[in-house]
C-alpha cells in the first residue's frame, strides 16, 4: 500500500468510526456487528503506527488511553460555571416563574430540561478540533481531565464544522446498564461498589490512569453554551433552544427530552412528565432544569450572588413504591450488633431493582409497627440506600406476624445479650469466636478507610474463610500466591495482585491499624487521636483507662471499650502476631498544628484537586475537627462541586462556606 493509498483508507476508516460510533451511542442502533467495528479500529491503528505522519490527535485511536498521570492541573474556567438554585415543590417552582414573568411578561418563553445526575465538565474547542476540558471544581477553578474526556464516544474529538472557538458545558454521566455491569465485575473481584452511577461517573472521570476511565464507557450530554461563535459567518443564536439544535448540528449530544414551553401549567406539567418517565431512561436524572429561553431576557433577568435568577432547578422527591415484606433475615455485624433486614418482593425503583431493605432494629420495627406480610411503601434514603418508610395498615388481611429479635445468635448460637451502651436498641452477640463477627471484622480490615487492601472484598474473604486459607487478620500476612491461585474465580494475576496489595497494606501505620482492629466506639478520628498521643502499638497495649480518658475525643464508654479491648488475652496474642509479621506499628502522623485548632469543618461536593479524604486529613493534621452534619457549632463548610444539602443547611445558619482555594489561603497565611 502506498502512503497515498494510506492516507485514504485512514481517511476512510476515521468516518465509518465515527459515524457507526454515532449510531450505536447515540442512536442506540447499531448497524454493523462490534466484530466488524473492532476490526475497522484496529486496522486504523495498524496503519497509524505504520505512517505516523498520518496521524492526528483527533483520531478515534486517541479514545483509548494515553499515559497515567501523576496528578491533575488546576484549570481556571474563562467563564464561571455556577450551581442553580433548587426548588422542592410545584408552589416554588410557580413563585420562580411569577417572579420572572413580572420583568419580562406573560408570554416569557422557557426551556424545560431533564436533570443529568453527573458530573459537570466544559470542553473547549479551536478551530473545530477538541483541546482541552476541565471539572467545574468550585466554578472558577477545576481539574484538567483532557485524556479522560477524550476516552469518552460522545465527545467529538473534531466539530462538523471548523469552528474558531468554542467552550461548551456538558454533564458526563456513566448509563445505567453499564454502571449495573461495573458493580457486577466488583462485586465479582471483591471490590468496594459504588453506590450509584453519579459517583461511578465521578470517580472514573478522576482516575490518573486514562485507560481506566476508557473502560468505564462514560458518556456526556451536552447543555449549555458558555463562550464562542456558533457560526463562523458572524451569524448569533437569539434563544438557548437555538444553541441546542446548533450544537447538535456541529457534531454534540445535546440533552433529550428538552422543551419550549409557555405558562405555568404547561411547564408544571412537563416537569412532572419527566418524573414519570424517569425509570425508562438510560440515565439518572434527579430533576428537571426551567431557563429562561431568550438570552437578551436572561441579561434582563440578571443573576444573583452565586446563582443565575433567570433558572432553577426542581428537585424530585425520593421515589416511593408498594411492595410486600416477605420474611426478615438478621445479619451479624463485625462487632456483634444483630441487624434485621427485610426481604421485599422485588420493586423497580429509582432505576433499580430492590428485593431488600435496613430495618435498623427492633426499636425501629417496633415504632413503625412493622410486620411480616405487610404491604410496605419503599423508597430509596438519599436515592441510594432502599429503606422501609411506613407499613400500610389498611390492606393487612390478619395473617401478617409481628416480629421478635432471637434471642440466640443466627451465626454462632451463642445467647446475645442487650448493648447496654445507647438507646439500648441494638442486640450485640458476644461471641468473640462468632465466625460471622470474623468474616465482617476481616472484610472491614480490609476497607478503604482502614489498611485498603484493594480486592479483598465480602467474597474474597469468605473464599479463604471456607478453604481454610486463614482464620483471622493476622493470617492475611502469611498468605502466597500459591495459596490463592488454586481457588474458584481466582488465577495468578489476581493472586499475584491481591498479595501485592496485602503487602502494601502494612505500611498503612498506627493510625489505620486501631481503626481497622474494630474496636467498639473507635472511629478514624478517635484511632488517629490515639496514634498521635500514645504512638505505638505497643504503648496502647499497656495503656490504662485515665491514659484513654485524658485523649481528646475520648469519653468514658470508649475509654472502657478500649481496655477491655487489649485487655482480651486473644486480641493481645492477635497484636502481638502482627508486629512479628512486620507490620508498621508506629504512628504515621506528627503531633497536630495549631493551624485550625478550635475549628470544626464540614465538607461536602467534589473539590478541585483533593478528595474529601485529603482534606480532612490536612484539617485534623492542624489541630482541626471534621464533622459529618451543619449546626451552628459548625466554623466552615468547605463546599466543591455538586455540593448538596449541607451547603443548603449552612446558609440556613449562617455559617461560613469556602472553596478549596480559600480553604488552602487560609492553611498558607497561617502558616
Amino acid at each position: 500500500m502506498t502512503k497515498e493509498q494510506a492516507r485514504e483508507r485512514i481517511i476512510y476508516l476515521r468516518e465509518q468510526i465515527a459515524y457507526n460510533s454515532r449510531l450505536y451511542y447515540e442512536n442506540d442502533a447499531p448497524a454493523i456487528s462490534d466484530y466488524e467495528y473492532d476490526m475497522m479500529f484496529k486496522e486504523l491503528g495498524e496503519l497509524e503506527a505504520q505512517y505516523p505522519e498520518l496521524d492526528s490527535p483527533t483520531s478515534p485511536t486517541k479514545r483509548v488511553g494515553g499515559k497515567a498521570l501523576d496528578r491533575f492541573e488546576k484549570f481556571t474556567h474563562t467563564v464561571r460555571m455556577g450551581s442553580l438554585t433548587d426548588v422542592f415543590s410545584y408552589e416554588e417552582l410557580c413563585d420562580f416563574l411569577e417572579r420572572t414573568n413580572t420583568i419580562l411578561g406573560d408570554d416569557t418563553e422557557y426551556t424545560v430540561e431533564p436533570k443529568i445526575d453527573g458530573l459537570s465538565v466544559s470542553l473547549i474547542y479551536r478551530d473545530g478540533k477538541f483541546v482541552c476540558g476541565a471539572t467545574r471544581g468550585d466554578g472558577v477553578t477545576g481539574e484538567d481531565v483532557t485524556e479522560n474526556l477524550k476516552t469518552i464516544k460522545t465527545i467529538p474529538l473534531e466539530l462538523s464544522e471548523p469552528i474558531p472557538y468554542l467552550n461548551v458545558r456538558g454533564e458526563v454521566y456513566m448509563p445505567k446498564a453499564v454502571f449495573a455491569q461495573l458493580n457486577e465485575a466488583r462485586e465479582a473481584d471483591g471490590q468496594p461498589l459504588f453506590a450509584n452511577p453519579r459517583n461511578a461517573a465521578a470517580g472514573s472521570l478522576r482516575q490518573l490512569d486514562p485507560k481506566i476511565a476508557a473502560s468505564r464507557r462514560l458518556a456526556i450530554f451536552i447543555f449549555n453554551l458558555q463562550e464562542g461563535e456558533l457560526y463562523s459567518d458572524g451569524r448569533v443564536c437569539s434563544t438557548h433552544s437555538e444553541t441546542l439544535t446548533r450544537l447538535s448540528e456541529l457534531g454534540f449530544t445535546v440533552l433529550p427530552e428538552w422543551r419550549t414551553l409557555v405558562g405555568g401549567e404547561k411547564i408544571c406539567k412537563r416537569v412532572e412528565q419527566l418524573g414519570n418517565i424517569r425509570p425508562e431512561l438510560s440515565f439518572d436524572m434527579d430533576g428537571a432544569v426551567i431557563k429562561v429561553n431568550s438570552l437578551e431576557g436572561r441579561k434582563t433577568v440578571g443573576e444573583g450572588t452565586s446563582t443565575p435568577k433567570w433558572a432553577v432547578a426542581y428537585k424530585y422527591p425520593p421515589e416511593e413504591k408498594k411492595t410486600k415484606l416477605i420474611s426478615i433475615d438478621i445479619q451479624v455485624g463485625r462487632t456483634g450488633v444483630l441487624t434485621p433486614a427485610a426481604n421485599l418482593e422485588p420493586v423497580h425503583l429509582a432505576g433499580t431493582t430492590v428485593s431488600r431493605a435496613t430495618l435498623h432494629n427492633i426499636n425501629f420495627i417496633a415504632e413503625k409497627d412493622i410486620r411480616i406480610g405487610d404491604t410496605v411503601v419503599v423508597r430509596k434514603a438519599g436515592e441510594i440506600i432502599p429503606e422501609i418508610v411506613e407499613s400500610v395498615k389498611s390492606e393487612r388481611n390478619g395473617s401478617e406476624a409481628v416480629f421478635e429479635m432471637p434471642t440466640r445468635c443466627p451465626s454462632c448460637g451463642s445467647e446475645v445479650i442487650r448493648d447496654e451502651c445507647g438507646d439500648g436498641a441494638a442486640v450485640r452477640c458476644i461471641n468473640p469466636a462468632c465466625p460471622a463477627q470474623n468474616a465482617r471484622g476481616i472484610v472491614h480490615f480490609a476497607s478503604k478507610g482502614a489498611m485498603n487492601i484493594d480486592g479483598l472484598g465480602p467474597q474474597v474473604v469468605e473464599l479463604l474463610l471456607s478453604n481454610g486459607k486463614i482464620k483471622d487478620i493476622a493470617d492475611l500476612y502469611t498468605l502466597r500466591v500459591e495459596d490463592i491461585e488454586v481457588l474458584d474465580r481466582m488465577g495468578r494475576k489476581s493472586a499475584e495482585n491481591l498479595i501485592n496489595a496485602i503487602d502494601d497494606s502494612k505500611t498503612r501505620g498506627l493510625e489505620r491499624l486501631l481503626y481497622a482492629l474494630g474496636i467498639r466506639q473507635v472511629g478514624e478520628v478517635a484511632a488517629e487521636n490515639i496514634a498521635i498521643k500514645l504512638r505505638t502499638l505497643e504503648a496502647c497495649m499497656n495503656a490504662g483507662y485515665d491514659d484513654y480518658a485524658a485523649i481528646e475525643d475520648i469519653g468514658e464508654i470508649t475509654a472502657t471499650t478500649i481496655v477491655e479491648f487489649f485487655a482480651n488475652e486473644s486480641n493481645r496474642e492477635l497484636c502481638e502476631r502482627l508486629i512479628d509479621l512486620g507490620l508498621k506499628t508506629e504512628a504515621v502522623s506528627g503531633p497536630k498544628g495549631e493551624v485550625f485548632a478550635g475549628l470544626t469543618f464540614v465538607l461536602t461536593g467534589t473539590l478541585p484537586t483533593m478528595t474529601r479524604d485529603e482534606a480532612s486529613a490536612i484539617i485534623k493534621k492542624n489541630g482541626g475537627k471534621v464533622s459529618g452534619s451543619v449546626s451552628k457549632k459548625t466554623s466552615y463548610v468547605l463546599a466543591g462541586e455538586e455540593a448538596g444539602s449541607k451547603l443548603t443547611r449552612a446558609r440556613e445558619l449562617g455559617v461560613t462556606v469556602i472553596s478549596e482555594a480559600e480553604f488552602l489561603a487560609m492553611l498558607e497565611n497561617n502558616e
